[in-house]
């Protein structure tokens, strides 16, 4: 998935899935759909579901218009490049043991699911649970459009009209074109982005370019890559405090706690201010899973003192005192830090919704 997204085409997957879904309607009976229904699904019904799920969900920064904008040629290159691996060998089932077809169909959308899944995960950079529960939601758009068949063949109808259709091509056809080119300005933007930067990193002593490659892997989850191109970038500048910064999140992340300590430890050396102080967070975090509760306590109080109504430190801070058997004390915490994502700005609020709710659970339970 992180191949398609660096050097994928839109038009190549759609143009497989056409290629593929148009086989199948000469090849089975049991196709339902005319050869261009599969990529027409998957283009207006179940990519724009997927997206309006995620960011219900796993809270994706932005708005639904910027993230729809953003992310949906990338997220449509992957799940058509997927629909298309998956029913190819579907096609070869129907062509020489089609009595086997229905089963086989069966295990290859299981495995649709699977690939949807690591899509999902890759693009919005999402964490498992997240991605599990928007792919098991995102049969609800194919349902919902499916029981509003009848409607929307009517509409469908009307609107390939021929008077209506030379009317788009004379009056409309720029305002269209725009508005094509700039859903999949957002997969165009990301692999020029990455090949300026692939050509960058060529400079031996470019330690920012190995830096913002990381940044691309940490953000898809592909960790290993991450951490040889923050270790890079370290390799490059031993300054680079950013880099080990996010070495010592992934570690944490990872349970590697004696090398998180090391990373962070080096961060507050070279400047104890960095991000703002996000390190002290991050360091009570690392005590809190170490179950080192009053470290922990020590570190986010000083995080507090500068930032008293992050959500995240918050939760955190309420997590020490819960270790450390404050109950009530905890309580209160986490009921600020609850108010504290109400309080929010709206372009911090959907990203602080997650600290949120974990308070909000973790409270009910005391």
């Amino acid at each position: 998935m992180s191949d398609l997204l660096d050097r994928g085409s839109l038009f190549v997957s759609s143009l497989a899935v056409l290629a593929i879904s148009f086989a199948l309607s000469r090849v089975t009976v049991v196709f339902p759909f005319p050869f261009y229904g599969p990529l027409f699904g998957l283009a207006v019904i179940y990519v724009p579901g997927l997206l309006f799920i995620g960011g219900m969900i796993s809270r994706v920064s932005g708005g639904f218009h910027s993230v729809f904008q953003r992310d949906y040629a990338p997220l449509l290159t992957c799940v058509a490049a997927a629909w298309s691996a998956t029913n190819l060998p579907l096609l070869l089932v129907a062509w020489f043991m089609p009595v086997i077809f229905l089963k086989a169909a069966l295990i290859a959308y299981l495995w649709l699911a699977v690939l949807i899944f690591f899509a999902v995960r890759t693009v919005f950079g999402t964490d498992n649970g997240p991605a599990f529960g928007i792919v098991a939601l995102s049969w609800a758009p194919l349902v919902g459009a499916y029981l509003l068949r009848g409607p929307l063949e009517y509409l469908a109808g009307w609107l390939s009209s021929p008077f209506l259709l030379i009317y788009v091509y004379f009056f409309l056809r720029g305002e269209i074109s725009g508005m094509t080119r700039g859903l999949g300005e957002g997969l165009r933007r990301n692999q020029s982005f990455r090949r300026n930067l692939e050509a960058a990193a060529v400079n031996p002593h470019d330690a920012e370019t190995q830096y913002q490659l990381g940044l691309i892997y940490q953000r898809r989850r592909q960790y290993t890559e991450a951490i040889r191109r923050f270790e890079n970038a370290i390799a490059i500048d031993p300054g680079e405090t950013d880099a080990h910064f996010q070495l010592g999140r992934i570690a944490l992340e990872q349970g590697r706690r004696a090398d998180a300590l090391h990373s962070f430890q080096t961060v507050v050396n070279q400047n104890e201010q960095h991000a703002q102080g996000a390190i002290l967070r991050e360091l009570g975090a690392l005590y809190i899973s170490a179950h080192q509760y009053q470290d922990a306590l020590d570190e986010l109080a000083r995080y507090e003192e500068r930032h008293p109504y992050d959500a995240e430190g918050l939760y955190y801070h309420g997590l020490a005192l819960e270790g450390l058997g404050r109950r009530e004390e905890a309580r209160q915490v986490y009921a600020r830090a609850a108010e504290a994502v109400n309080q929010a700005p709206p372009y911090l609020r959907r990203a602080a919704g997650k600290w949120g709710r974990m308070a909000r659970r973790n409270a009910g339970k005391l």
